[in-house]
């Protein structure tokens, strides 16, 4: 049996799955510090950590959820 709770790393393809953005997208984001941080995995590859994009993703609902509390109370 798998243990569960080992991070799971993910492609940056897998990244742009999750999230629905393009890899360009997700490259400006991570230049802006608005992504999580790829792990180097080797020469020229990079992974990402599922349970990080995950969280992201669950913060951008969040802020959504919030900002339309915030319109509804103008």
């Amino acid at each position: 049996m798998p243990n569960t709770e080992l991070p799971t790393l993910i492609s940056l393809n897998d990244a742009c799955q999750l999230t629905s953005l393009s890899r360009t997208a997700i490259n400006r984001y991570r230049a802006e510090g608005r992504f999580p941080q790829p792990v180097p995995v080797g020469f020229k590859r990079i992974a990402f950590v599922r349970a990080e994009v995950v969280a992201w993703i669950e913060a951008r609902i969040a802020e959504r959820s919030g900002a339309s509390r915030d319109r509804g109370a103008k």
